[in-house]
């Protein structure tokens, strides 16, 4: 009843002209936040009935977000958030590492627009002295997509999005959110510095090492938690 309650709050964002799109939208936003953990079965009849659209229309949306790996499908059961495995893990970094070293490594000549970075960075920051991590995760997921936009294609813009919303489902399940996140919030500092100098090349060096840590911690917390569930 309270996730009926809450997405009925989103039915404003569909407007007059309902679509699978807006509701893939919605849906990909709440479950990037968590509103829907790895392995919750989506239940038609509430979600439909919070947002207010056809069962046509909601099973479309899953299609869509079937399509990009956050839902799954399972037979005679129904439609659930994807639960990740090492290997998805492993793979979202590989293509993190080609799409943001490459976004970094073609900007061009400084200087570097970088004002919503680096607001991103203090949004980090603010969430982390307030001791709010899930907060520190969503500023630091900002900064990333905010990089990436540095290379003003729609199209990177969108294949970022996919691929960090995918990412959050293992971020949703990690016990200690504070020793995952916190460590990176001074590298994230030290790359917009590193950009606002105008040593390009040194960034992109500086960001492939932090994507090799990153996903190093999250495979090693990750695993702790899947091995205990087994």
């Amino acid at each position: 009843m309270e996730e009926q309650n809450a997405l009925a709050d989103d039915r404003a964002l569909l407007g007059r002209t309902s679509t699978a799109e807006r509701v893939a939208d919605i849906l990909r936003t709440r479950i990037a936040e968590g509103f829907f953990p790895p392995g919750t079965r989506l239940s038609e009849d509430s979600i439909g009935s919070a947002l207010g659209v056809s069962r046509n229309t909601l099973r479309e949306s899953f299609r869509l977000l079937t399509h990009e790996r956050l839902l799954e499908h399972r037979l005679n059961k129904g439609v659930f958030v994807r639960v990740l495995s090492i290997d998805d893990v492993e793979d979202i970094y590989r293509t993190r590492r080609m799409i943001e070293c490459s976004v970094v490594r073609s900007l061009g000549e400084p200087p570097f627009v970088l004002d919503r970075v680096a607001a991103a960075v203090e949004g980090g920051r603010r969430a982390a002295k307030a001791r709010d991590w899930k907060g520190v995760s969503t500023a630091n997921i900002h900064f990333h997509r905010e990089l990436v936009a540095l290379a003003g294609s729609e199209r990177t813009d969108e294949l970022m999005r996919s691929v960090l919303a995918e990412l959050r489902l293992a971020f949703h399940v990690v016990d200690d959110p504070r020793r995952l996140h916190e460590p990176y919030l001074a590298r994230n500092v030290q790359i917009v510095r590193t950009l606002e100098d105008g040593r390009r090349d040194e960034a992109e060096a500086l960001l492939a090492d932090y994507l090799d840590d990153s996903r190093d911690g999250l495979v090693e917390a990750y695993g702790q938690r899947v091995a205990r569930e087994a």
